[in-house]
């Protein structure tokens, strides 16, 4: 959102460690914006709002770095994440992706939402190869990543064709922008046609 100076809003029930690794996302965007395809001065006068929902349950822990920058790259690039992918890793203002704890509950949790596809810090593959069943590693794909713009690569969809990009902004002109479905309500609507 437009501001005259640049910060960063962070709100909902983060604890110490998941306000630096926000912080640490922010500078690091800013910092290789033009390696990353964005415009120098990304962010520039505009304050960025973080909202992190979680009940009562104050998040805390060095795990949602790659995730930020990921958000963050999404939100200046204008390409979307791709909802099939979980993430989990921190990063360094270089970008490089550290290791972290529990994999097996992070690669579980994925897996219970039907997602098969996990981004983990390199370094944490011996983890998962002991503590995380075969049967279960056999069904899912798992990416091992040292640096964030590995993250990127695998967790951004490529860029949209301008076409639909107009195509979008003329229904939306038009009073027509269809609203977006999340998973389950698609999987609601198809239920209700069969």
């Amino acid at each position: 959102m437009p501001s005259k100076e640049s910060q960063l809003i962070l709100t909902g029930q983060l604890g110490d460690v998941m306000k630096e690794s926000a912080m640490a996302a922010l500078s690091y965007v800013r910092s290789h914006a033009e390696a990353l395809g964005l415009p120098a001065n990304v962010f520039e006068n505009q304050s960025v709002h973080i909202h992190v929902p979680a009940g009562a349950i104050p998040k805390d822990g060095p795990s949602a770095g790659v995730t930020m920058t990921t958000v963050l790259v999404s939100l200046a690039s204008g390409r979307k994440v791709r909802s099939d992918v979980a993430m989990t890793g921190e990063i360094t203002l270089r970008g490089k992706v550290m290791p972290i704890g529990g994999i097996k509950e992070k690669v579980l949790a994925a897996y219970r939402s039907g997602i098969r596809t996990v981004i983990l810090p390199k370094k944490n593959e011996l983890d998962l190869m002991e503590d995380l069943p075969k049967e279960l590693r056999d069904q899912m794909q798992f990416v091992f990543v040292t640096d964030i713009r590995q993250v990127l690569d695998a967790a951004l969809e490529p860029s949209s064709s301008s076409g639909r990009k107009v195509a979008r902004e003329i229904e939306a002109e038009n009073g027509h922008e269809r609203p977006k479905r999340r998973r389950g309500e698609k999987a609601a609507a198809k239920a209700q046609v069969s």
